[in-house]
């Protein structure tokens, strides 16, 4: 606390300090305009002296500072020469000072020009030099003065930048003109060990880089965002500088644009000390445009500049050092939960193991998971803390899949299942599965031996209608988890390359756990696998193998659906660990579902589950036809009867291009 209080007052005397040698300097500008625009025999002398006390004012004020003063800082930043110091601050005089325009006027002999100009430096200031007004020469290459229009570049108004104006009075912000693109980035939370190992590398190899040399940019790779994010803001604290973020999809993309914002970043790097990360998580790497663009950007600023990309950006004129960086491992994200729940974390009595052998969370995940379950959890009894937690790490860890997923709530139960018991067994044994990962795959050490091969990849197999959603509800129910159901003819895509980005997303997205992936109709992308006549036999063949290994290294239960399992080529049926044939339900089963599929509070009067059961449809199809003699019945004030059930019969067969027949409904309505 005291050396923060020391900081913040060597600071304000800095600030005051440098604002009277500002003054200081503008004051001898002045006397040194004066000096050359009033020459009469009269005003030589005083204005010399006039001149000669102003310097000796400056060299006090210069005396004064605790530190170098803005404009020294500039100068040594930019590497000026004291004629091009002195252009910056004819032109801040002007800024400052209203009469300075009139002085102008006066020493140019032309009452129009109320305005600095390369000719009046020329004449007016010591050791002037031709080339310090030429567009590569550094007031103009790193824009700290502006040339207005004129026919002569000499006569040209000439201004201070505002960005250089407020760093001279000793005011610092990010330049107007990068708004909107760059944005700072402020992350706390101590990084785990993994992250720290990494952070520490790189602070190393920035460290050892020489003053001339360019710096190699740090590639961070991986679909872990928040963490790179903390990684490259430990890295720069390290370093003593900030750190600002670019969004790769908001980045300019005109050539002229592109150049005016890296010479504005780069020169802004220099004047607040800060470091540069290029998000590009979001950006299609297929993008040619965009990739040129954003390959020119990476390969010309020379600044602390960090790459943030889930895949690896071959850079060509630039050194770079690519770096994986995880989600925190299992120890780790353990510790995490320990701290962050502090005194609450022993009442969970080991149910951070469960969380963590389900939810693979980032150290921002977690914490937020912990701030949502906050208000809860200190009005929870203990055996309600983990399954607060779990709901919070559910909410949190839940994928944005919106374009390729319809999120379902289940709520389905074993008691709304109805299949033989040898399906129903596998099931249950699946759901087990799931359950007891934390324990085989961590206190058993199975997970040590290999990351492969870890994932529970399930094929439900039969035809429409028969429980194979309703199954998956019922195991997410059971498990506490979300359900996506993707489709996938809204996945695959007849472009080469675009099913496996698709695929790559969805599997991407869920990652984090607490999720259970249904791909539905799965014949769409499987089948006998095809001879390879052309390319596209090749890709397809392709796009059902990226499915499967995505499958397999899944940390969580996917589950595919199809109505023919013969169609499936038996390579890929030895890759998926569970296969679930879902049978045509018989008479038996039928009746059982008929039993169940009423809800209790449906009002039903002589219905004969035996004579339902005698309507030979999967369940699926009891399900619309009780649904639709629901409605029938609530429209006739009536309760659920035999009669509702066959008008909503009719209407379901003839959605199927069915007949009843009278083996179905005989004996259904007595006369």
């Amino acid at each position: 606390m005291k050396s923060t209080k020391n900081a913040q007052k060597i600071n304000q005397n800095w600030e005051e300090a440098n604002q009277n040698y500002l003054a200081a300097a503008l004051g001898a500008m002045r006397a040194l305009i004066e000096k050359h625009a009033f020459r009469s025999p009269d005003q030589i002398e005083s204005r010399e002296k006039e001149y000669v006390l102003r310097q000796q004012i400056l060299q006090a004020a210069d005396a004064a500072m605790p530190a170098p003063s803005a404009i020294a800082q500039l100068c040594q930043i930019f590497g000026l020469s004291s004629f091009e110091r002195d252009i910056l601050l004819m032109c801040a005089s002007m800024e400052f000072s209203g009469e300075f325009a009139g002085l102008c006027a006066t020493a140019c002999g032309d009452s129009q020009r109320l305005y600095p100009t390369f000719s009046l430096a020329l004449e007016a200031l010591p050791n002037s030099h031709w080339d310090a007004i030429a567009p590569h020469a550094l007031l103009r290459h790193w824009r700290l003065i502006e040339v207005g229009d004129s026919r002569a570049l000499t006569t040209s108004p000439l201004r201070l930048d505002e960005r250089i104006l407020h760093y001279l009075a000793g005011t610092h912000y990010l330049d107007e003109r990068l708004v909107g693109i760059v944005e700072p980035v402020e992350i706390t939370g101590e990084l785990v060990p993994s992250h720290q190992k990494l952070a520490q590398q790189i602070a190393g190899v920035w460290s050892q880089t020489p003053k001339t040399g360019i710096l190699p940019v740090i590639q961070l790779c991986g679909a872990e965002p928040t963490s790179k994010r903390a990684i490259a803001a430990a890295v720069s604290k390290m370093l003593g500088v900030s750190l600002n973020l670019v969004p790769a999809q908001v980045a300019p993309t005109v050539p002229s644009e592109m150049e005016t914002f890296m010479r504005l970043w780069e020169r802004e790097a220099v004047l607040s000390g800060s470091a540069l990360l290029l998000d590009c998580d979001r950006i299609d790497l297929a993008d040619a445009t965009r990739n040129t663009i954003i390959s020119r950007l990476i390969e010309r600023v020379n600044c602390f500049l960090f790459l943030a990309s889930r895949e690896r950006i071959n850079i060509l004129q630039r050194p770079v050092v690519s770096l994986d960086v995880h989600k925190p491992t299992i120890n780790e994200q353990s510790l995490l939960w320990q701290n962050t729940l502090a005194e609450l974390a022993p009442q969970l009595n080991g149910q951070i193991k469960n969380l963590t052998a389900q939810f693979n969370l980032s150290p921002t995940t977690i914490r937020a998971a912990c701030a949502e379950a906050a208000g809860n959890l200190s009005q929870a009894q203990d055996q309600d803390l983990g399954r607060i937690l779990w709901d919070a790490c559910r909410t949190q860890a839940r994928p944005r899949l919106d374009e390729l997923a319809q999120r379902i709530i289940p709520s389905a139960d074993w008691q709304d299942l109805v299949l033989p018991s040898a399906q129903e067994v596998l099931l249950r044994e699946i759901t087990a599965h799931v359950r007891q990962q934390a324990t085989v795959y961590q206190s058993w050490g199975f997970g040590s031996k290999s990351s492969r091969g870890l994932g529970i990849s399930s094929l439900f197999a039969g035809t429409s209608g028969t429980g194979k959603t309703l199954a998956a509800e019922v195991m997410a129910h059971e498990l506490h988890l979300d359900l996506y159901r993707i489709d996938l003819s809204s996945v695959i895509s007849k472009y080469i390359g675009e099913t496996e980005k698709n695929l790559r997303r969805v599997f991407d997205a869920a990652e984090e756990g607490g999720v259970i992936l249904l791909f539905d109709e799965a014949d769409a992308l499987f089948g006998k696998r095809s001879e390879v006549k052309d390319s596209h036999d090749r890709y397809a063949n392709i796009e059902v193998s990226y499915l499967l290994q995505r499958m397999e290294n899944f940390p969580g239960l996917a589950i595919l659906t199809t109505n023919l399992k013969s169609s499936l080529d038996k390579a890929f049926l030895r890759r998926i660990r569970f296969v679930v044939q879902f049978p045509f339900p018989d008479t038996t089963q039928r009746a059982e579902i008929w039993r169940r599929i009423f809800p209790k509070n449906t009002p039903t009067l002589g219905l004969d589950a035996n004579k339902l059961a005698q309507l030979n449809v999967a369940g699926g199809n009891i399900r619309n036809i009780a649904l639709n003699a629901a409605f029938l019945a609530a429209d006739g004030d009536e309760s659920v009867q035999m009669k509702h059930v066959l008008r909503a019969a009719q209407m379901e067969y003839t959605k199927l291009e069915k007949s009843l027949t009278e083996v179905e409904i005989g004996g259904w309505i007595e006369n």
